[in-house]
């Protein structure tokens, strides 16, 4: 599915990147917890957070993920978005909550970057 797509789906605003709304997306991760998302995310997922400082955009560089996308109608300050611009990064905005978010992309297709967590296992 498109970054484009997903935009429609989530009736969002595209804070950052509005040029790359053509990349691929297939996969997403949810987490308002960075710790998680480093242990659990993968290259090339959605990331779906209610956070929006440059610890995230800085997350989100570090495991290659392919967009932000922002719930709860958050909108990140000035330096997260700069650095986002900086890093190429896209930051879509949506009134959903995280869990309403999820389950729209779900629907249409996007599946977690993980099934569930086997136990005694960090990574999958």
């Amino acid at each position: 599915m498109k970054l484009r797509e997903v935009k429609e789906i989530l009736k969002a605003d595209v804070v950052v990147g509005e040029d790359k709304l053509d990349i691929d997306v297939e996969t997403a991760f949810g987490a308002d917890l960075m710790s998680d998302v480093l242990a659990f995310a993968k290259a090339g997922c959605l990331l779906l957070t209610g956070l929006t400082n440059t610890q995230v955009i800085r997350i989100a560089n570090v495991l290659d993920v392919a967009a932000i996308i922002l719930v709860r109608g958050k909108k990140p300050p000035a330096e997260a978005i700069s650095l986002a611009k900086d890093l190429q990064i896209p930051i879509l905005a949506t009134k959903y909550i995280l869990f309403e978010t999820a389950g729209r992309l779900y629907a249409k297709g996007i599946i977690g970057c993980m099934e569930k967590v086997e136990s005694g296992s960090e990574r999958i």
